[in-house]
């Protein structure tokens, strides 16, 4: 269990994006640790679809809790529900994220804008509510998830890597500042490629969907590394045998960087479908394609 929990009851967690992807898978892995949940997404069909599942995997109670995290008074009210309800909150998984892909030029401001909100503004708001919980009680754990395109950048994918590095760098903020309180903490966990719905869910204007680049990760992968945080808080953990190569490139050799990843990203993570400009779901929840798994293999 998390060090952070009281010491004789199962710990309470709220989980952001628990709809689909990571945060479904994230919400399975804790629910078979006993943990208390609360899931929290834009819709509340498959989050009590998700809720059944934690259920069934040993979760004591799962409550449901639709509300969108650019919305800080929901936010705070899905807060104040779960302590009151469990008495306190002893961690955070913020996985919700959405995505774009385009040229910048071509990605309308307000889906870039849009984008860049959720991961954002959207960290911003449940730091701003869960951080003071945590001090109160004088222990809980925020996790982020991140992206390995918090530390590159890939053409088409400019809405979601402003995204991302703008997270990455409130996170690293929260992580200064929390540093009077030493019982709480804030990780993040940056995945690469992962075999969710969030490629071919998100908007685009590239005239095709995305899909993960190689090597595609499970989401029950990302999400133990995840829910090991709560065990072994770190800065940031990269959650991707390629993300350290990846970086290193970008970094050391920029100028081969910049020449190879404009060919490989089309060759690799952009999928051979045709499809006419889409908003996704970026501004609404498309519940019918939530799922804990895309339409890939992950390993």
């Amino acid at each position: 269990m998390p060090p952070t929990a009281a010491p004789s009851r199962p710990p309470a967690v709220l989980v952001t994006g628990a709809s689909s992807g990571i945060g479904r898978a994230t919400v399975h892995t804790l629910a078979a640790r006993g943990a208390r949940l609360v899931l929290v997404a834009r819709g509340r069909q498959t989050l009590e679809e998700a809720a059944g599942e934690a259920r069934a995997k040993g979760a004591p109670e799962a409550l449901v809790c639709p509300a969108d995290v650019n919305d800080a008074a929901a936010v705070q009210r899905v807060v104040d529900t779960a302590v009151e309800r469990f008495g306190r909150l002893d961690a955070v998984v913020h996985s919700a994220a959405t995505m774009a892909y385009g040229r910048i030029e071509d990605v309308p401001r307000e889906v870039f804008e849009a984008v860049v909100d959720t991961s954002v503004h959207g960290t911003a708001n449940l730091a701003r509510t869960v951080l003071p919980v945590f001090r109160r009680q004088g222990a809980g754990h925020l996790v982020v998830v991140s992206s390995v395109l918090a530390s590159v950048t890939a053409p088409t994918m400019g809405s979601y890597a402003a995204a991302k590095w703008g997270q990455l760098g409130l996170v690293r903020t929260l992580q200064q500042e929390i540093r009077d309180a030493p019982g709480v903490h804030v990780s993040a966990v940056a995945p690469g490629g992962v075999n969710t719905p969030i490629y071919y869910q998100g908007a685009t204007w590239a005239g095709s969907t995305g899909r993960p680049p190689p090597p595609a990760y499970s989401a029950d992968r990302v999400a133990r590394t995840v829910v090991a945080r709560l065990d072994r808080p770190r800065r940031l953990v990269q959650s991707g045998i390629a993300n350290p190569l990846v970086i290193a490139g970008f970094r050391l050799l920029p100028a081969v960087y910049d020449a190879l990843v404009g060919p490989l990203f089309r060759t690799f993570a952009l999928s051979r479908d045709q499809v006419p400009p889409t908003e996704g779901n970026v501004f609404a929840s498309r519940q019918e394609g939530n799922s804990k798994d895309g339409r890939w293999r992950g390993i």
